[in-house]
């Protein structure tokens, strides 16, 4: 009981400070929110466009929702500070059903993790899209063998706001065996959101944010980008930073960029579909759920952070969910991998909001700052599929008999 009311206490107190970091340094941390978020919620409620409904948008349909939901308050509460309540109030049920009694040492040891993880990833980890999927997808990779439709239904959920749950709803398929409440729950939510939007009229905009993604450029801090920055801080003709004005965020450019940016999708494609297949076959061998669900969620969810050509540093907010449950699980083994994700999200919030402007200005140490956090998260990419090869099987492979 004393473990409990613990870690509550710290809940309670680190959500305080995280949503104050939302007010700090000209509330830098929650630019979106407050301006983006805010004028969306704004324009529909006006009567105006309804983004991935009327209009292209470059998130799925129900991240909409959120943003209306705390926008129907406003002004009455600040926009920025009922977001930060209703991620509180996200964070609190997902929280509940990981502690539960407070008796597993693995599940209090994940809570713990879970709260440095908020506190080292700061603003910028509470006040994005992001932060509504992450309870989602804890509670929904929770429930997966004792309540698999439930389970499937949450990560179908938060992939309908943010895509990147599909990484943890493609493992649940592949290590749950009950398969068909894994995809049943996904196809329904799925039906539902699809059927939603086609009486709306937005059809020709259901799957607008598929595209956008596809033709973006390279965003600053994603991995691949170091490579760019490096080449500008050395001063090698072509190479640069931009702004690009129609996605509201900071590209490199130089030599061989758009080479870079056509083989960036088809490589995470092949990535992922590499490492669901070493699920699917180490499934077919026999692996427990126990053993094969935390590497291949963590495994997909870091490729698509590694190889993503964005790497905004919300996206660092998706190591949470698969490291979490991984915890409690088996939390002697996920212990290190635990402790450099922290280092990894306090690296992100040193980046962004406190060295950002440094970087865009090619000052070498911010820039390094930066690599080095995309190393740590090559390295944390390969601890994890290593891991994912070495799973446990019961069954040998099948020998042909010879004649």
């Amino acid at each position: 009981m004393l473990r409990r009311t613990w870690v509550w206490i710290a809940f309670a107190l680190i959500h305080a400070v995280v949503i104050w970091l939302g007010f700090v340094d000209g509330r830098g941390a929650s630019w979106d929110v407050s301006e983006l978020y805010r004028w969306w919620a704004g324009r529909t409620f006006a009567g105006g466009a309804i983004p991935g409904v009327t209009e292209d948008w470059i998130y799925p349909p129900l991240a909409h929702l959120p943003i209306l939901l705390v926008g129907a308050l406003y002004p009455a509460v600040d926009y920025t500070l009922g977001w930060g309540l209703l991620v509180t109030g996200l964070d609190a049920a997902a929280f509940a059903v990981l502690v539960g009694r407070g008796r597993s040492r693995g599940r209090m040891l994940a809570a713990w993790f879970w709260l440095a993880a908020i506190l080292a990833l700061g603003g910028v980890g509470m006040f994005r899209l992001d932060a509504i999927t992450v309870p989602l997808a804890v509670a929904g990779s929770l429930w997966l063998v004792g309540r698999p439709w439930l389970g499937s239904v949450l990560l179908a959920v938060a992939t309908w706001i943010k895509v990147w749950p599909a990484a943890l709803l493609a493992a649940a398929v592949i290590a749950v065996h009950r398969r068909l409440a894994i995809v049943g729950g996904a196809a329904a939510v799925s039906a539902v959101v699809v059927v939603a939007v086609l009486l709306a009229g937005g059809g020709a905009h259901l799957l607008g944010f598929v595209g956008d993604q596809t033709s973006r450029g390279l965003q600053i801090e994603a991995p691949v980008s170091s490579v760019y920055l490096l080449l500008a801080v050395a001063g090698v003709p072509g190479a640069s930073i931009f702004y690009d004005e129609d996605l509201i965020t900071f590209q490199v450019n130089g030599p061989a960029v758009d080479t870079v940016i056509a083989l960036m999708t088809p490589v995470l494609a092949i990535v992922m579909l590499a490492l669901a297949v070493i699920g699917a076959f180490k499934a077919w061998r026999g692996a427990s759920f126990v053993a094969l669900f935390p590497p291949l969620a963590a495994a997909l969810v870091l490729g698509f952070i590694v190889l993503n050509k964005v790497g905004s540093p919300q996206y660092m907010t998706w190591l949470i969910a698969p490291v979490v449950v991984a915890l409690a699980i088996d939390r002697r083994r996920w212990l290190r991998p635990g402790l450099l994700t922290v280092a990894i999200l306090v690296l992100t919030q040193l980046i962004f909001p406190f060295w950002y402007d440094w970087i865009l200005v090619l000052t070498p140490s911010a820039v390094w700052l930066l690599v080095v956090r995309n190393l740590l998260l090559v390295v944390l990419f390969v601890w994890v599929v290593v891991r994912l090869a070495r799973v446990p099987v019961r069954r040998p492979v099948p020998r042909r008999v010879s004649e």
